[in-house]
């Protein structure tokens, strides 16, 4: 079997030398931008290492943190700081790019400025934002861009899948046109890091986590390359609240709608770019024509997790199709025109998060649900036409590298689904340890019990617990779903070690998504709670049976709710196990935990 496998994977190299990895990429159409002066010459002394490639390549990870680590030593205007480490411990880096005098988090809070955290490579094979990051911080320190600082601080993560940049081939991301060289999409671990914003599995997020706590930036962008359709915009963002959406921080996203998508659309566009505010998601990847879908995304991506935090959150999206150097230059150019509207308009963005974080809604959306057509886009897309393939056997597209316009498609956005009424606090008990962290690792406020506390608190009896693809791990984790929960008033004791979680705090809103078992990315969802669906104690058939008869004899009601399950289920009515099964659960006996979330509510 070795051996066949072997010889398989040789066949297969042998014919792929026979072709060049974009070989089948769609034709690019030709372009040049004013943002091409802002690539240095070969001979200026701080070229970063993917302008000397002439921007079609990118550098390694050691080359990157060298000659990050040579500027640094050579200008007090940039410093960089290990703020974790990798699951194969290569160290994680932010570049600190500030006036101040002192680069510490502490030092930048209490300056006032406003902060951009720009993060890069959490798919480290779209890998855009490195680069261009790098330019930018040569041109803060020693050329034009330097005036950005004087009203707005830069934090730079050149690479947060370190170990998955490392995991570089010319093979990598079958339709992205560049670099030549690309890094993997997951982690070391085969984690993907941007579903993990929540359950936080990945070493690499949780040093992120506990980097945005601390330092508390005022904008966050995820820069990204985007896969799917061919069109004209070389770059997308999007964010929650646009276009007046529902989103769970609404005056960070007014904000980001009202003033963030012009002043960067503009700056964009003078430099030959050709941007659009949302992400570019086909409800029908064969004819995209029928409508593209825009709107919410969970807290496992970084969007969604920045908005339920209240932290203001651009999801960035380079065209994978774009040449790699249209592609940095876009992103630069963003990068940035983001810092001069910070230094111009930061303070009104600061008083929207201050207002997001003090607000204290009554209900708190827990699932996006499909709406129906917002508004309409003529889209600037590429001409193509269909053929039909041997090979998938239905039509296939075949794009023909010519702009044209796609007259008024539908867009189609979400609109809230479930909701939770806010509850004044949860109770989570001590054995849930592993819960405790990842609230605490949020910046999630608890109050630790040092002794064992006896309070009536709601708690919700879990209804049809069922995965959501069964037997196949999403994310080395096995997801569930709910038909629902039946609220029970009970007394609970709480042993010390236990902790309560007040709402009334800025992160309140992501506690309730965290521990009600009904939202889209709860820590029960993401299998923290498997325990609750387990029976762990049972009972034999010749003591249930001579005790069931005692039961159908005691109560009229019991006997007729079985003789009508024994004529409407002829499966349940041949099952000895299911029959002695049905009279168990409702004795004594039974284990009167079984499907009990342990989490209590305060109400």
């Amino acid at each position: 079997m070795r051996f066949l496998v072997l010889a398989s994977s040789l066949t297969a190299t042998a014919f792929a030398a026979e072709f060049g990895p974009q070989e089948f990429l769609p034709p690019v159409p030709p372009w040049h931008g004013a943002s091409e002066s802002l690539v240095a010459a070969a001979a200026h002394p701080w070229v970063t290492p993917a302008e000397k490639s002439g921007l079609i390549d990118t550098p390694s990870y050691d080359d990157t943190v060298a000659w990050l680590t040579k500027l640094c030593a050579a200008t007090p205007l940039v410093s960089m700081i290990e703020f974790g480490r990798t699951a194969q411990g290569r160290a994680l880096y932010v570049v600190v790019a500030t006036r101040g005098k002192s680069h510490t988090a502490e030092a930048l809070r209490a300056g006032g400025k406003p902060t951009l955290l720009a993060q890069a490579g959490i798919h480290s094979g779209e890998i855009d934002g490195k680069d261009a990051g790098l330019m930018l911080l040569r041109d803060l320190a020693f050329g034009e861009k330097g005036a950005l600082l004087d009203r707005a601080n830069f934090l730079f993560i050149p690479v947060l899948n370190a170990d998955g940049h490392e995991r570089a081939s010319v093979w990598n991301r079958s339709n992205q046109r560049g670099p030549t060289r690309m890094g993997w999409r997951t982690t070391a671990q085969n984690l993907n890091l941007n579903r993990d914003y929540v359950k936080a599995d990945a070493p690499e997020m949780r040093a992120l986590l506990a980097l945005l706590d601390a330092w508390s930036p005022s904008l966050y962008f995820d820069i990204h390359v985007t896969d799917g359709l061919d069109y004209q915009y070389d770059i997308t963002y999007t964010h929650h609240g646009r276009a007046g959406e529902a989103a769970w921080s609404p005056r960070s996203g007014a904000w980001l709608d009202r003033a963030f998508s012009p002043a960067i659309d503009a700056a964009l566009k003078a430099q030959g770019h050709v941007p659009l505010n949302f992400y570019v998601n086909p409800r029908d990847k064969r004819d995209f024509t029928r409508g593209l879908e825009a709107g919410h995304s969970t807290p496992r991506f970084s969007h969604g997790y920045g908005d339920l935090r209240h932290l203001p959150t651009v999801l960035v999206e380079t065209h994978s199709l774009k040449p790699y150097r249209q592609r940095v230059l876009g992103t630069y150019v963003l990068l940035a025109a983001t810092l001069d509207l910070l230094g111009r308009d930061g303070a009104a963005l600061q008083a929207a998060i201050a207002a997001d974080q003090a607000a204290r809604p009554p209900e708190v959306v827990l699932t996006w649900t499909e709406g129906g057509p917002s508004h309409e886009v003529d889209f600037l897309g590429i001409d193509f036409e269909t053929y039909d393939s041997p090979i998938s056997g239905v039509k296939e597209m075949r794009w023909l590298g010519r702009p044209k316009t796609f007259p008024k498609l539908p867009v189609f956005s979400k609109r809230p689904g479930l909701t939770a009424k806010r509850p004044a606090a949860y109770w989570v008990p001590a054995a849930k340890s592993q819960v405790i962290d990842r609230l605490t690792l949020h910046g999630i406020r608890v109050e630790l019990l040092a002794g064992p506390r006896t309070v009536e608190v709601e708690m919700l009896r879990l209804v049809d617990p069922q995965p959501v693809t069964p037997g196949q791990p999403f994310e080395s984790r096995h997801l569930l779903k709910l038909a629902g929960v039946k609220p029970e008033t009970r007394r609970e004791t709480f042993p010390a070690g236990s902790v309560r979680v007040p709402t009334d705090q800025p992160l309140g809103d992501l506690a309730i998504m965290m521990l009600d078992p009904q939202g889209a990315d709860s820590l029960f969802a993401w299998g923290f709670f498997h325990e609750v669906l387990q029976r762990t104690e049972y009972i034999e058939g010749y003591v249930i049976a001579p005790f069931a008869e005692k039961m159908l004899a005691a109560d009229p009601a019991l006997k007729a709710d079985f003789t009508a399950k024994l004529a409407a289920e002829p499966a349940f009515a041949a099952d000895p196990a299911a029959r002695l099964q049905w009279f168990y659960t409702r004795t004594k006996f039974a284990d009167e935990r079984f499907l009990l979330y342990p989490v209590g509510l305060e109400r």
